[in-house]
Protein backbone atom coordinates (compact mmCIF):
# COMPACT_ATOMS: atom_id res chain seq x y z
CA UNK A 1 0.00 0.00 0.00
CA UNK A 2 1.37 3.39 -1.03
CA UNK A 3 0.74 6.84 0.40
CA UNK A 4 -0.10 9.72 -1.94
CA UNK A 5 0.21 13.38 -0.91
CA UNK A 6 -1.97 15.67 -3.03
CA UNK A 7 -1.08 19.36 -2.70
CA UNK A 8 -3.21 22.10 -4.27
CA UNK A 9 -2.27 25.76 -4.54
CA UNK A 10 -4.92 27.38 -6.76
CA UNK A 11 -6.67 30.45 -5.37
CA UNK A 12 -9.82 29.05 -6.99
CA UNK A 13 -9.43 25.87 -4.90
CA UNK A 14 -11.65 23.08 -6.30
CA UNK A 15 -12.66 25.25 -9.27
CA UNK A 16 -9.06 25.84 -10.37
CA UNK A 17 -7.94 23.99 -13.48
CA UNK A 18 -4.79 22.66 -11.77
CA UNK A 19 -6.94 21.41 -8.86
CA UNK A 20 -9.36 19.69 -11.23
CA UNK A 21 -6.49 17.96 -13.01
CA UNK A 22 -5.09 16.63 -9.73
CA UNK A 23 -8.60 15.49 -8.78
CA UNK A 24 -8.82 13.64 -12.10
CA UNK A 25 -5.45 12.01 -11.50
CA UNK A 26 -6.28 11.07 -7.89
CA UNK A 27 -9.64 9.55 -8.91
CA UNK A 28 -7.95 7.45 -11.58
CA UNK A 29 -5.17 6.46 -9.19
CA UNK A 30 -7.64 5.49 -6.47
CA UNK A 31 -9.67 3.40 -8.91
CA UNK A 32 -6.53 1.46 -9.83
CA UNK A 33 -5.04 1.41 -6.31
CA UNK A 34 -8.04 1.31 -3.92
CA UNK A 35 -5.94 0.39 -0.88
CA UNK A 36 -3.62 3.38 -1.19
CA UNK A 37 -3.88 6.22 1.32
CA UNK A 38 -4.55 9.68 -0.11
CA UNK A 39 -3.62 12.75 1.95
CA UNK A 40 -4.96 16.11 0.79
CA UNK A 41 -3.35 19.46 1.56
CA UNK A 42 -4.98 22.65 0.28
CA UNK A 43 -2.59 25.56 0.73
CA UNK A 44 -5.43 28.08 0.31
CA UNK A 45 -7.81 26.75 2.96
CA UNK A 46 -4.83 25.92 5.23
CA UNK A 47 -2.14 28.47 4.33
CA UNK A 48 1.41 28.18 5.57
CA UNK A 49 2.65 31.49 7.03
CA UNK A 50 5.56 33.42 5.59
CA UNK A 51 8.91 32.38 6.98
CA UNK A 52 9.99 34.68 9.81
CA UNK A 53 13.25 34.90 11.74
CA UNK A 54 11.57 33.11 14.64
CA UNK A 55 10.50 30.30 12.34
CA UNK A 56 13.96 30.04 10.80
CA UNK A 57 15.70 29.90 14.18
CA UNK A 58 13.23 27.36 15.60
CA UNK A 59 13.50 25.15 12.51
CA UNK A 60 17.28 25.14 12.72
CA UNK A 61 17.52 24.42 16.44
CA UNK A 62 17.77 20.69 17.30
CA UNK A 63 14.52 19.42 18.79
CA UNK A 64 16.13 18.58 22.14
CA UNK A 65 17.60 22.09 22.38
CA UNK A 66 14.47 24.11 21.54
CA UNK A 67 12.72 26.27 24.08
CA UNK A 68 9.02 25.60 24.64
CA UNK A 69 8.18 28.52 22.39
CA UNK A 70 10.52 27.25 19.66
CA UNK A 71 8.92 23.80 19.87
CA UNK A 72 5.51 25.38 19.31
CA UNK A 73 6.82 27.45 16.40
CA UNK A 74 8.47 24.42 14.76
CA UNK A 75 5.40 22.22 15.13
CA UNK A 76 3.92 23.07 11.72
CA UNK A 77 7.20 22.52 9.88
CA UNK A 78 7.70 19.19 11.67
CA UNK A 79 4.17 18.13 10.70
CA UNK A 80 4.58 19.09 7.04
CA UNK A 81 7.92 17.31 6.81
CA UNK A 82 6.54 14.17 8.42
CA UNK A 83 3.67 14.26 5.92
CA UNK A 84 5.86 14.53 2.82
CA UNK A 85 8.49 12.16 4.20
CA UNK A 86 5.92 9.40 4.61
CA UNK A 87 4.51 9.85 1.09
CA UNK A 88 5.55 7.64 -1.81
CA UNK A 89 3.97 9.83 -4.47
CA UNK A 90 3.62 13.61 -4.47
CA UNK A 91 0.89 15.13 -6.68
CA UNK A 92 1.06 18.90 -7.11
CA UNK A 93 -1.57 21.18 -8.65
CA UNK A 94 0.10 24.48 -9.56
CA UNK A 95 -1.25 27.43 -11.55
CA UNK A 96 1.10 30.05 -12.95
CA UNK A 97 0.76 33.40 -11.20
CA UNK A 98 2.97 36.21 -12.50
CA UNK A 99 5.32 33.76 -14.23
CA UNK A 100 5.96 31.64 -11.16
CA UNK A 101 4.40 29.40 -8.52
CA UNK A 102 1.72 30.78 -6.16
CA UNK A 103 3.17 32.40 -3.04
CA UNK A 104 1.33 29.86 -0.86
CA UNK A 105 3.36 27.05 -2.44
CA UNK A 106 6.57 29.01 -1.96
CA UNK A 107 5.88 29.40 1.77
CA UNK A 108 5.15 25.66 1.96
CA UNK A 109 8.54 24.99 0.39
CA UNK A 110 10.16 27.32 2.94
CA UNK A 111 8.73 25.17 5.73
CA UNK A 112 9.88 21.82 4.35
CA UNK A 113 13.39 22.85 3.28
CA UNK A 114 15.35 22.12 6.45
CA UNK A 115 19.09 21.46 6.60
CA UNK A 116 19.83 18.08 8.13
CA UNK A 117 16.20 17.00 7.75
CA UNK A 118 15.15 17.18 4.10
CA UNK A 119 18.59 18.06 2.69
CA UNK A 120 22.17 18.31 3.86
CA UNK A 121 25.36 19.94 2.69
CA UNK A 122 28.29 17.68 1.88
CA UNK A 123 31.80 18.26 0.58
CA UNK A 124 30.51 17.63 -2.93
CA UNK A 125 27.49 19.90 -2.55
CA UNK A 126 23.89 19.67 -1.30
CA UNK A 127 22.21 16.26 -1.03
CA UNK A 128 18.44 15.72 -0.89
CA UNK A 129 17.21 13.39 1.84
CA UNK A 130 13.66 12.70 0.60
CA UNK A 131 14.62 9.85 -1.70
CA UNK A 132 12.68 7.08 -3.44
CA UNK A 133 9.69 9.28 -4.21
CA UNK A 134 7.98 10.28 -7.42
CA UNK A 135 6.23 13.56 -8.15
CA UNK A 136 3.57 14.34 -10.74
CA UNK A 137 3.21 18.09 -11.25
CA UNK A 138 0.15 19.59 -12.94
CA UNK A 139 0.72 23.13 -14.18
CA UNK A 140 -2.03 25.34 -15.59
CA UNK A 141 -1.15 28.50 -17.52
CA UNK A 142 -3.09 31.17 -19.35
CA UNK A 143 -0.44 31.42 -22.08
CA UNK A 144 1.89 28.94 -23.73
CA UNK A 145 5.39 28.77 -22.26
CA UNK A 146 6.54 25.16 -22.54
CA UNK A 147 8.69 23.03 -20.29
CA UNK A 148 11.86 25.14 -20.43
CA UNK A 149 10.45 27.97 -18.34
CA UNK A 150 11.63 29.51 -15.02
CA UNK A 151 8.54 28.17 -13.22
CA UNK A 152 9.18 24.58 -14.33
CA UNK A 153 12.91 24.91 -13.76
CA UNK A 154 12.37 26.26 -10.24
CA UNK A 155 10.10 23.34 -9.35
CA UNK A 156 12.52 20.83 -10.86
CA UNK A 157 15.42 22.41 -8.97
CA UNK A 158 13.62 22.61 -5.62
CA UNK A 159 12.24 19.08 -5.72
CA UNK A 160 15.66 17.77 -6.75
CA UNK A 161 17.27 19.75 -3.93
CA UNK A 162 15.24 17.80 -1.35
CA UNK A 163 15.84 14.50 -3.14
CA UNK A 164 12.82 14.10 -5.45
CA UNK A 165 14.32 13.70 -8.92
CA UNK A 166 11.69 11.47 -10.55
CA UNK A 167 9.32 14.26 -11.64
CA UNK A 168 6.64 14.14 -14.35
CA UNK A 169 5.24 17.45 -15.59
CA UNK A 170 1.77 17.66 -17.14
CA UNK A 171 0.84 21.03 -18.65
CA UNK A 172 -2.49 22.65 -19.47
CA UNK A 173 -1.47 25.81 -21.33
CA UNK A 174 -3.21 28.47 -23.38
CA UNK A 175 -6.21 28.43 -21.04
CA UNK A 176 -6.81 32.16 -21.55
CA UNK A 177 -6.39 32.03 -25.33
CA UNK A 178 -9.94 31.16 -26.28
CA UNK A 179 -12.33 28.31 -25.58
CA UNK A 180 -11.03 26.08 -28.36
CA UNK A 181 -7.42 26.31 -27.18
CA UNK A 182 -8.53 25.75 -23.59
CA UNK A 183 -10.54 22.63 -24.36
CA UNK A 184 -7.81 21.19 -26.55
CA UNK A 185 -5.17 21.72 -23.87
CA UNK A 186 -7.28 20.25 -21.08
CA UNK A 187 -8.12 17.24 -23.23
CA UNK A 188 -4.41 16.65 -23.88
CA UNK A 189 -3.65 16.88 -20.16
CA UNK A 190 -6.40 14.36 -19.33
CA UNK A 191 -5.09 12.04 -22.03
CA UNK A 192 -1.67 12.25 -20.39
CA UNK A 193 -3.24 11.32 -17.05
CA UNK A 194 -4.67 8.17 -18.61
CA UNK A 195 -1.23 7.33 -20.01
CA UNK A 196 0.34 7.68 -16.56
CA UNK A 197 -2.01 5.14 -14.96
Amino acid sequence: MAKVLNIKSSLFQENGQSSQLTDNFIASWKAKNPEDEIIHRDLVSEPVPHLSLEHFQAHNTPADSRSNKQSEIAELSDKLIEEISSADLLVLGIPMYNFNVPSNLHTYFDFIARAGVTFRYTESGPEGLLRNKKAVVFISRGGVYGDDHPQSNYLRQFLGFIGITDVEFVYAEGLAMGEEAKEKSLAAAKKRIAELM
